[in-house]
Parts: C-alpha cells; sequence; structure tokens
C-alpha cells in the first residue's frame, strides 16, 4: 500500500462524483425487518458506501436496509461506510448489532443510545455533535427523544466500519416483529365479496323473496 505516496491529479469530473449534496439524497423508510412498526418509523439515507453483505445468513442484513443500500450517494468500498437516520420523536430502531464498529453523531435534535436488553439495559442521551462508538458484539439502538418539538424530524449521522457491513436483529427484537406481522395480517379485512343471494335463495334461507323487478323508491329531497 505504498501508492499512496505517488501523488497524482484528478479532474473535477473525477472529484464530483465523490460529493453528495444533502438536499438530492434519496432515502428509503423500509427494507428491514423492523420498517413496517409505528415506533420504528424512520428514513434511512445511504451517503458513502454500504455495498449488500455477502453473506449467506437469512437473518444479516444491510444497516441501511435492502432499499438503501443500492442507492448510495457515493459507491466507493474503503473500509467504511457513512448514513444518516432522520425521525419524529419517539421513534428509531428496534435493538441490533453489527459485524463491525458502529458510531453514532447527533446532528440536530435529542438522541437516546441504549445498549444491552432487559435489567442490563443502559442509555447515555446526545445532544448535537455528541459522539457514542459501539463495539461488535454490543446490542444497542437509538431513538429521537426531542420530545419538546413534537413532529418534528431530526437528524443522526452513523459511520459504520467495513465494506459490506452486516446488522442483525436481537431475539427480542425479531419477536417484536414477528408479533407485530402476525396482528396486522390478523386485523386486515377479507376482500372477498359477499355471495349474491337470489330471490329464490332468501326465501329457501327463510328470508322474504323479493321482486328483481322490484326497488325502493328513492326519498325526496329534504326527507
Amino acid at each position: 500500500m505504498n501508492d499512496w505516496k505517488n501523488i497524482r491529479n484528478w479532474t473535477r469530473e473525477e472529484m464530483m462524483k465523490r460529493v453528495a449534496r444533502f438536499k438530492k439524497l434519496k432515502g428509503s423508510d423500509g427494507g428491514l425487518p423492523d420498517s413496517p412498526l409505528p415506533e420504528c418509523k424512520r428514513t434511512l439515507y445511504a451517503v458513502i458506501g454500504f455495498q449488500p453483505p455477502m453473506t449467506e445468513s437469512e437473518a444479516a442484513t444491510s444497516p441501511v436496509g435492502a432499499n438503501a443500500s443500492q442507492m448510495p450517494a457515493i459507491s466507493i468500498s474503503e473500509g467504511f461506510n457513512l448514513g444518516y437516520c432522520k425521525a419524529k420523536p419517539g421513534c428509531g430502531p428496534l435493538m441490533h448489532n453489527h459485524d463491525t464498529n458502529e458510531t453514532f453523531i447527533a446532528m440536530t435534535g435529542r438522541w437516546r443510545c441504549e445498549w444491552n436488553e432487559g435489567d442490563a439495559i443502559e442509555h447515555v442521551d446526545l445532544d448535537p455533535y455528541d459522539v457514542i462508538s459501539f463495539p461488535v458484539g454490543v446490542a444497542r439502538r437509538f431513538m429521537n427523544v426531542t420530545y419538546d418539538e413534537p413532529g418534528k424530524e431530526h437528524l443522526l449521522m452513523f459511520i459504520i466500519g467495513g465494506d459490506q457491513p452486516q446488522a442483525e436483529f436481537t431475539p427480542d427484537a425479531k419477536q417484536r416483529c414477528e408479533a407485530f406481522a402476525q396482528g396486522r395480517a390478523s386485523r386486515t379485512p377479507s376482500r372477498a365479496k359477499p355471495p349474491v343471494r337470489t330471490p329464490r335463495a332468501r326465501a329457501a334461507s327463510g328470508g322474504p323473496a323479493r321482486s328483481a323487478s322490484r326497488r325502493t323508491p328513492a326519498r325526496r329531497a329534504g326527507r
């Protein structure tokens, strides 16, 4: 790796491929197991890197989800990945882990970063430009806690090591996703149309048989 000592000139056109304008970033609010949950509603922006992970594990996913990992603003693989999360108060991901370091920097608002689960859970709140860095193997999550500004979205930056980082949700988080999916499925009404009952069928079932040509007169206006 001594080629870095060979200084080279780059054209403006080449360098502009490595410029990401915030107002032009394309975010995604899906592609992760917890995306449908109301308390996890957020928009993720892949700015640098985030190549989809090369793994056969069904539980592993890209930290920004399958959607955002397909459209990074600066598509390079140089050992780290950078992105943003935008969310309203009370929202953030469920507990998860990464195969590389993950660092959070609060950009606007106040963000709560939690780690561990159950009785061992801990947390720290970050104000703008505060930083926390999570090592591999520690379950973590973050959430916008700027409750004095209800309804307003705030921004958190995340930097994740590696070229193709992987994320995996904890068992408790997976159970929450499964329970929500099952509950939503049970509340979904059937779209099947009710069978059309002919006058003969109504009569056979004990109901009054109406003439097919008989119609109920329309009410007059004002009644």
